[in-house]
């Protein structure tokens, strides 16, 4: 019994398994999330003004939405919070979503 125990323990070692993916990001250092995040908020910026002067207010504050999630994304990585606000991203895809729903709803 106590063969097939150890034999067991051996067949279910996984020190040889590949390492799962996405440990990249542990070697990206905190300033390259700040980069990051900065340019999503330069795109979200640029994606609320266009989409405002189409008429689509909503989805225009649904993209403002994300810049506010970006920012704590910000915090986070310069060390000023220890929490993230990932409802805010479900939240502006909720947003933005319904906006556009709504537009293509009352085109129709």
């Amino acid at each position: 019994m106590l063969a097939l125990a150890l034999s067991l323990l051996q067949a279910i070692d996984d020190s040889d398994a590949a390492a799962p993916f996405g440990t990249f990001v542990t070697a990206v250092p905190h300033w390259g999330f700040i980069v990051i995040h900065s340019t999503l908020i330069l795109v979200a910026v640029w994606l609320s003004r266009r989409v405002r002067a189409t008429g689509n207010a909503s989805a225009a504050n649904g993209f403002l939405l994300f810049v506010v999630a970006e920012l704590s994304y910000i915090t986070y990585h310069a060390h000023l919070t220890h929490f993230l606000f990932e409802v805010l991203d479900i939240l502006t895809l909720v947003v933005i979503g319904t906006s556009l729903r709504r537009s293509k709803a009352t085109a129709l």
